[in-house]
């Protein structure tokens, strides 16, 4: 995943004062998803619906706010503050699946994910998204 990342090393990069959180978050819900796909399909002997009806317990609003909420205490302040920014933001959707709090915490997350990314901080994107997958494997058992 790592050498996937490096792909992006363009001389290009946000400016994170111009962008917003929930633009933030849009990337980051894409860069969570292909993360968790790529770790699940690392089991070889999970059928194309299996894999999916896996991932969903790790991308859905309350396994993020989950997320979140478990990591607070190891994020920097500049990454909790990514997130209450993500969380606060208003947004048009309205949750199907999961109550309005989890779905604020969800974009959060999402948006500290875009962040991290778009600054480039690969290494502690990559922390960030093992933990998580950590956070919800406890949760299972």
């Amino acid at each position: 995943m790592e050498g996937f990342l490096e792909q992006f090393n363009d001389n290009n990069s946000v400016d994170m004062k111009q962008t917003s959180p929930l633009a933030l978050a849009y990337i980051g819900d894409a860069i969570y998803e292909v993360y968790i796909r790529k770790v699940l399909i690392e089991n070889p002997d999970l059928s194309v619906d299996k894999l999916h009806k896996k991932a969903v317990k790790y991308v859905r609003a309350n396994a993020q706010a989950t997320i979140v909420l478990a990591l607070e205490k190891e994020l920097t302040e500049e990454e909790w503050l990514i997130v209450k920014k993500g969380r606060n933001q208003k947004s048009k959707t309205i949750p199907k699946n999961s109550d309005v709090g989890d779905y604020r915490y969800a974009t959060g997350f999402e948006a500290l994910i875009g962040f991290l990314f778009c600054m480039k901080r690969y290494e502690r994107l990559m922390d960030v998204m093992k933990r998580a997958v950590e956070i919800i494997m406890e949760e299972e058992q």
